[in-house]
């Protein structure tokens, strides 16, 4: 599988930078340039293109937005996660990704056109190329990151993957089982009060829109003696007592008027409409005498309905607001009830559960423990020899593996010791190497795990920090054997790496009016003894510092 170097990078409006591309070839590749040029702007746009945190500030004075976009020649370990994330692939095979800042703190991400999120951003990003600054050597002096170089060495990620699964289900299942073997009085407790909520709630006996329809039931009997009335004078005028009714009357005045029906044909009509009046004041007067006799106030029944009242008044002080959130409060209770009673079943299971969790997960553990060892001693004759090429011959790593509980990362704690002396005992890196030591240490490790990293572009902001001399000139050869078969991208202020590069990037700054622009040009041979000269001498180039330069790069 060819391998996803960066092809090209365009930069618009990130701080000093108005507008640049660079077409980057493969190899080394080294970037100089005046302090305060840039060098470390082009860093964080890079940092920016591949999903890492990237402020509002980057943004250029008095511009809206910035934008940042790198192409990549091929995809190479990237395709599958694309593939995954059904992001198309570009016909040519090159991934195109892209990221607009704005000043509104919102990002506009793409990836072959298509938007994405900063996140799946940083997830594509991370396969294709890798940034080492000044704090990864500073990382060297944190043990707990030291493990990562040897799972490293070892190809470890597959290993420890299945491990953190399997550590995670057997601290879940411990966790279940802790819960369920809750104290025994506390247990009792609990069940006596669910018991009594269950018995309580199923006696009353709740019915979703009772409560409502009792209400309304009260009201009633409250108002009894004015409905009663009411209805008593609306039965009387309707039906009559003593002398006839409204319903009577209508009849009557039916009669009279089909008496005339033959002399007045017009009465006719009339004394059938009277009549159908008639009948419905007849039916009113049943739907009267049937309300009469539901309204008539009985003491018992209103005592039946406040007790009943009564009972909702104090479950719903306990269980809901309303019936229905009494009847859930319930069925939670039984399935509580019924958990707790199951749990010594459960606790039973569990215990085979957890045994075979357990096994397998010390099974991985050992397992990992034994990779990283194998590792370790590769990996820490490795880096000597490597150091030995960057002038500290007399340095010894050993990688010490400290047994300790079970974790998320295994079993063991692992450290880098250095011994920088003959016959000196060797003693953690934080309490012996300098600045200087630790990149030279740093670049060894890189040197060392070159082979098992399968990212294509890497990017080394400063990491000759300390260093000078022949020391600076070793570095450069290593960073130079690195780049074979990828790419490198060094930021550096020594002329005896930058002479090492295959491509020299040559950052500068100047004043336009009222606005400082960044400019970033390729060297040629002549270009480069110059700046070469510069970062030796200065400003002002000599014809012996000149000459320094060319024989520099003729080495």
């Amino acid at each position: 599988m060819n391998k996803a170097m960066l092809q090209s990078l365009t930069i618009e409006n990130i701080a000093v930078i108005k507008h640049t591309q660079l077409d980057l070839p493969d190899g080394f590749i080294v970037l100089t340039g005046e302090t305060g040029a840039g060098k470390s702007i082009l860093i964080d746009a890079i940092n920016a293109v591949i999903g890492e945190r990237a402020s509002r500030d980057l943004i250029r004075t008095g511009e809206d937005t910035a934008r940042v976009a790198a192409v990549f020649r091929e995809t190479g370990a990237a395709g599958e996660l694309l593939d995954a994330l059904e992001i198309p692939r570009e016909e040519d095979g090159a991934l195109l990704m892209s990221r607009t800042i704005m000043a509104s703190g919102r990002n506009n991400c793409r990836i072959n056109g298509e938007p994405v999120t900063t996140s799946t951003l940083r997830r594509i990003g991370a396969t294709l190329l890798n940034i080492h600054g000044q704090h990864d050597s500073q990382a060297l002096l944190n043990p707990q990151s030291n493990m990562g170089f040897v799972d490293a060495m070892a190809e470890n990620e597959a290993l420890r993957t299945e491990y953190r699964v399997t550590y995670q289900r057997f601290r879940a299942l411990k966790k279940q089982q802790d819960a369920l073997r809750m104290d025994e009085e506390e247990k009792a407790r609990r069940l006596d009060m669910l018991q009594h909520q269950i018995a309580e709630l199923e006696e009353a006996q709740v019915q979703p829109g009772e409560r409502a329809a009792l209400q309304k039931r009260r009201d009633v009997m409250q108002h009894s003696e004015k409905i009663l009335q009411a209805l008593g004078l609306a039965l009387r005028s309707v039906a009559g007592e003593e002398s006839a009714g409204a319903a009577g009357l209508a009849h009557e005045a039916a009669k009279a008027l089909e008496s005339i029906e033959d002399l007045l044909p017009a009465a006719g009509a009339l004394a059938e409409a009277v009549r159908t009046t008639a009948y419905e004041l007849d039916e009113s007067v049943t739907e009267l005498r049937i309300l009469l006799d539901s309204v008539a106030f009985d003491p018992e029944r209103a005592d039946e309905i406040e007790r009943r009242l009564d009972i909702y008044y104090r479950l719903t002080r306990k269980y809901g607001a309303n019936e229905a959130e009494m009847l859930a409060f319930l069925e939670k209770a039984r399935a509580e009830e019924a958990s707790i009673a199951q749990s010594d079943e459960r606790i039973i299971a569990l215990e085979g559960e957890i045994a075979a969790a357990k096994e397998e997960t010390i099974r991985l553990a050992r397992l990992l423990s034994k990779t990283r060892r194998e590792a370790g001693a590769l990996f820490a004759r490795g880096v000597i020899a490597e150091l030995a090429d960057l002038d500290m011959p007399q340095v010894r790593l050993e990688v010490q593996s400290e047994k300790v509980p079970l974790t998320a990362e295994g079993g063991e704690r692992m450290e880098f010791l250095i011994s920088a002396n003959v016959g000196e005992a060797p003693r953690p890196l934080a309490k012996i190497a300098s600045g200087g030591e630790l990149s030279r240490i740093m670049l060894a490790m890189k040197r060392v795990l070159a082979e098992k990293d399968a990212t294509a572009t890497l990017i080394f902001d400063e990491i000759d920090a300390g260093v000078s001399g022949r020391a600076a000139q070793k570095i450069g050869r290593k960073l130079r054997e690195v780049s074979r078969g990828r790419q490198v991208l060094c930021v550096t202020h020594l002329a005896q790496i930058a002479a090492q590069a295959d491509c020299h990037l040559y950052i500068s700054k100047t004043t336009r009016g009222n606005e400082t622009v960044t400019r970033i040009e390729a060297l040629n041979r002549e270009g480069r003894a110059r700046e070469l000269a510069r970062i030796m001498g200065g400003e002002e180039i000599t014809a012996a510092q000149l000459a320094a330069a060319k024989e520099l790069l003729n080495l």
